[in-house]
């Protein structure tokens, strides 16, 4: 299991913030994250939490693949083949794997995530930006999601869409993993798409 390389998120966020013509100061501002915390980000000295990238993402308004991955491309602009073994990697939070199946790219609004849950796992998300709706399906185990301020139990085989521009949460209470797959659907205009700030479009 590999873990988080802290390398290319800094690589990746110094360009994002280069490209909007943010100091660290403004950054810090519009993301709610220090700006000693950006600057040991930018610099490869910290690995962020998902909860902190989601905060910076937030702020940069760009999805949060943006920070963790450059967009890819298949061998004909579509057809593109992805293995979750390869990809997956543990965050910095305990009990949780995670495996970025698609990055996020303009022309689909969408970026696709499998994620691990350990036992005991449980992580509460502050608000994404405006409009961004996650459709979350089991794959294996059983989960609780927290969407408008209630918790809903999900089983295998089942799934649950719900409004990520709020308060929400994850939880596995039962003894074993569980697994599910995470579709977030982004409302962007052009101009705030990531892969063009990165590609310069």
């Amino acid at each position: 299991m590999k873990s988080v390389s802290p390398v290319e998120t800094s690589t990746l966020l110094k360009s994002i913030r280069r490209d909007l013509g943010w100091s660290l100061d403004e950054a810090a501002a519009r993301t709610g994250v220090s700006k000693a915390m950006l600057g040991q980000i930018e610099r490869g000295e910290s690995s962020p939490t998902v909860a902190t990238l989601w905060k910076i993402a937030t702020g940069l308004r760009v999805p949060m693949s943006a920070l963790l991955e450059k967009p890819v491309r298949g061998d004909d602009d579509v057809l593109l083949l992805r293995d979750a073994g390869e990809l997956r990697v543990r965050p910095s939070e305990e009990g949780m794997q995670r495996a970025l199946l698609f990055p996020y790219e303009s022309r689909f609004g969408f970026e696709l995530y499998e994620l691990t849950f350990a036992p005991g796992f449980e992580s509460i998300s502050e608000p994404h930006d405006v409009g961004v709706v996650e459709h979350v399906t089991v794959l294996r185990g059983e989960v609780e999601l927290l969407a408008k301020e209630e918790w809903r139990r999900l089983k295998k085989g089942q799934s649950l869409r719900f409004p990520a521009d709020r308060r929400h949460g994850y939880r596995n209470r039962t003894r074993s993993e569980a697994v599910v797959m995470d579709l977030i659907h982004y409302r962007f205009t052009p101009q705030n798409s990531a892969e063009q700030m990165q590609t310069g479009a």
